[in-house]
């Protein structure tokens, strides 16, 4: 059922190999046989398929896939071309657009952003339909801590988005060399609350270009 880009198998082989592993394959193995499962099984480690450990640039940490028909691509935050805009996106363009004075695609698939080096990174990375966290606690979990420890111990210097608390108990898993950016959520909830006038994707962008790398394009 893994379909996983070959540099990050050698870099999670042992976690694939432990017990909290196998038992998160067979519970997969059931619930997408017996169930409605988002996203489909090819897409589960989207976001590690589009970018590989040294091409990293950006890190962007979500919670679990959406859970409504046609949504989860296996990025987080992030829905096909022709559904519509989820609310804490919308929010996320509305910052872009008053940070760099830039025009969004009025579209939510964000594999233009991944393509260029942005890690969009669930932390649960299957759900049921229409049943939120529905697969919180089975190991997901614990396999997303790694990736995020593997990354933020890279000596290379990357940028790490952390929005509302939860991505924010990351933190100390991420090495001093990396630029850690925190606001709240960008959900209708907590928005108004300090995402929005945070500034992050400059601060972003001014990071990566003293770095040496090419800024994103955040449309």
């Amino acid at each position: 059922m893994i379909q996983i880009r070959k540099s990050w198998y050698e870099l999670l082989k042992d976690e694939f190999n432990k017990d909290y592993f196998k038992k998160l394959q067979e519970f997969l193995k059931e619930e997408y046989s017996t169930r409605e499962i988002y996203p489909s099984e090819q897409n589960i480690f989207n976001a590690l398929n589009h970018v590989p450990l040294d091409k990293i640039k950006v890190v962007i940490i979500g919670q679990d896939p959406y859970h409504e028909p046609n949504q989860a691509q296996g990025l987080s935050f992030s829905v096909p071309e022709n559904v519509d805009i989820p609310p804490s996106l919308v929010n996320i363009m509305k910052e872009i657009e008053d940070d760099l004075h830039i025009t969004c695609y009025k579209n939510g698939n964000l594999e233009r952003w991944a393509n260029q080096g942005v890690l969009l990174l669930n932390t649960v990375l299957t759900v049921r339909r229409g049943m939120a966290n529905s697969h919180k606690d089975k190991g997901w979990e614990i396999l997303t801590r790694r990736i995020i420890e593997i990354v933020g111990q890279r000596e290379k210097p990357a940028v790490f988005m952390l929005w509302g608390s939860y991505a924010q108990s990351f933190a100390p898993l991420i090495a001093k060399q990396h630029l850690v950016l925190k606001a709240p959520h960008p959900s209708p909830l907590s928005a108004y609350r300090g995402f929005f006038g945070c500034k992050h994707f400059s601060k972003c962008n001014e990071f990566l270009i003293k770095n040496g790398e090419s800024p994103i394009d955040w449309r």
